[in-house]
């Protein structure tokens, strides 16, 4: 009886501290960002709602003055219009899905996609594994504005592309999957389910920090290769000759 009262409220304490976290730091961070695509993301809908029932209108018009459409006909075109905006405004919905990436979309909607979707899959993972992809979230800003100054070619940024659009969604989609009652099942090397989803994103986010370093070591040799020239073109003593 002690012991499960102790469990209970050991419990009780991990969704409280859960919770506090989750109000600042790095969950805060993504949940804001989250707020913002979900805002720009209504803007754009609530445009393509106002553009097809303009266009659903001006045709009903242009048909009226041709041919009479009467009560029943500028009933249609109401339901239409009404059809279409309910379509618009309610597909898409915000499931748990990797991020639809296609070749031609540029590096730094690749991370904002990858950025929603981890916040989308927070609730689904284990504690150690939450606090493992909020400090994965918490690298995606810089990566973003590196990425985004790079051509979307760049073998740093396909590398990246891949982690963020198939490997790491690819391994929390197969963990959701996996039953409850099985994720403290061992395997063959001692590790259970819920170990492995931490250690591999671990490595995830780890492999993403190596290649936001490179880029920016290739930034800063650029940078001393440009004050070098600068200095030996423009120094005083070659003004002076």
């Amino acid at each position: 009886m002690t012991s499960e009262k102790t469990e209970l409220a050991i419990a009780r304490a991990d969704r409280v501290m859960r919770s506090m976290d989750e109000r600042g730091g790095a969950a805060r961070d993504a949940a804001r960002r989250e707020r913002q695509r979900l805002n720009a993301g209504l803007g754009r809908t609530l445009a393509r709602v106002g553009i097809a029932v303009g266009v659903i209108s001006l045709a009903a018009i242009v048909i009226g003055l041709i041919v009479p459409i009467g009560m029943f006909g500028f009933l249609a075109a109401v339901g239409l219009a009404v059809g279409v905006a309910a379509l618009l405004l309610f597909s898409g919905g915000r499931e748990i899905a990797a991020p639809n990436v296609t070749p031609d979309l540029p590096n730094g909607q690749m991370v904002a996609r990858f950025d929603s979707y981890l916040f989308r899959a927070r609730r689904a993972l284990p504690a150690p594994a939450q606090a493992e992809l909020d400090l994965l979230s918490a690298q995606l800003p810089a990566l973003r504005q590196t990425l985004e100054r790079i051509p979307d070619l760049d073998p740093n940024a396909q590398d990246a592309r891949r982690l963020m659009s198939v490997h790491l969604p690819n391994l929390i989609d197969r963990y959701v999957h996996v039953p409850a009652a099985y994720r403290g099942e061992r395997d063959g090397e001692d590790v259970s389910v819920d170990q492995r989803l931490v250690e591999a994103l671990a490595a995830g986010r780890q492999a993403l920090t190596e290649i936001s370093e490179k880029l920016a070591k290739a930034d800063m040799a650029a940078f001393e290769t440009q004050g070098r020239f600068i200095q030996s073109r423009y120094s005083e003593k070659s003004i002076d000759g």
